[in-house]
């Protein structure tokens, strides 16, 4: 199974992108859907962060608004905050891949928002970063309900800069243009890859 490890920063059209590897056959993966479903009530990360964060917890689920608010800005918080999830998150994720690979999947694509951030890199067999222009990064991240100059900021300064990113990328799929443009950048990248791996 050829595994792609698929990053970008925020704004850059991951989520599309990773959808489109879905409708070519690929088995997908996505770090944030993990995270809803462990703060969701019942999820297994909803006891954690009550632990640390018990102002965060509605109904039996993470308010991930509050949540945010809580350790954005704190350093000390959200590196307890990460402690916490991460492991949770990787977890999830191995079981995805021993999923897929039981069921004799060729292509799974997994998104993975700090990807060379955490040292990432070397488990995939393959590393895609989604990249727009700057411009079309901010409209759409100032777009989403919300978000504020210094929040975009802070997690701007979190993330490892674009061009750095897209010099670490076997592949750069460019989102700035029209849909079918990125798909037939999504589709060459999966047909690189099965000839590369004789799939």
């Amino acid at each position: 199974m050829i595994t792609i490890g698929l990053t970008g920063s925020i704004g850059m059209g991951k989520s599309t992108v990773l959808k489109m590897f879905g409708e070519e056959g690929a088995a997908i993966w996505n770090a944030d859907d993990a995270v809803h479903r462990l703060y969701a009530r019942g999820g297994g990360g909803v006891d954690a962060v009550a632990e640390r964060f018990p102002q965060a917890i509605v109904d039996g689920a993470v308010d991930r608004d509050r949540l945010s608010k809580l350790a954005l800005d704190d350093a000390a918080a959200l590196a307890d905050l990460e402690r916490i999830v991460h492991p949770l998150v990787s977890a999830d994720r191995a079981a995805f891949l021993d999923a897929a690979a039981r069921d004799g999947i060729e292509i799974a694509a997994l998104d993975i928002p700090l990807l060379f951030e955490k040292g990432s890199e070397k488990f995939f067999d393959a590393i895609v970063v989604v990249s727009a222009p700057a411009d079309v990064q901010k409209a759409r991240v100032m777009a989403r309900p919300g978000m504020t100059e210094k929040k975009f900021r802070s997690i701007l300064m979190r993330q490892t800069p674009d061009a750095e990113k897209r010099r670490r990328a076997d592949f750069v799929i460019d989102t700035g243009g029209a849909l079918e443009a990125t798909r037939r950048e999504v589709r060459a990248v999966i047909r690189t890859l099965k000839d590369r791996f004789k799939l």
